[in-house]
């Protein structure tokens, strides 16, 4: 179980209010697809990902991009109790997408340099330690089921 200080807390639930999730989820969706090659191939489905501009303009990108978001929104307003939450998630992506589990740490890092970029200097070291607390917690419970 993760003990939660109410910074922290209070820190994740005001980034999520502040970003804009169609925005913020292509560009990190787009930025991992992009920096990571190699996680392309689960989206072969999506057409045309042949170089970054063709990444960041692609629609199904953008959508998944969101989703993702929408589903890290599901972990705010369920902080204390993420792996529950996340369960048939990861049982999706481990048996049936058979998703390599590392590339949810590699999206967490982009997603990362996407939110420090939209907030600026808001994103101290201490809104920086509590977000990439909770990215921890969201990898291990997506990454639950592969155990």
């Amino acid at each position: 179980m993760v003990v939660w200080t109410d910074f922290e807390r209070t820190t994740i639930q005001d980034i999520f209010s502040k970003i804009d999730y169609a925005v913020v989820g292509q560009a990190a969706f787009s930025r991992c697809l992009t920096v990571y090659p190699w996680t392309q191939r689960y989206f072969g489905q999506f057409g045309n990902l042949y170089n970054a501009a063709a990444i960041a303009s692609n629609p199904k990108v953008a959508a998944h991009g969101k989703v993702i978001m929408e589903a890290l929104e599901k972990a705010v307003k369920d902080m204390d109790n993420i792996k529950a939450t996340y369960a048939e998630l990861s049982a999706l992506h481990s048996e049936k997408l058979q998703v390599d589990p590392d590339n949810f740490m590699l999206l967490g890092d982009c997603l990362t340099i996407v939110v420090a970029s939209q907030l600026g200097k808001a994103f101290t070291a201490e809104v920086h330690a509590a977000f990439q607390k909770f990215l921890a917690v969201v990898v291990s419970s997506l990454r639950k089921q592969y155990y």
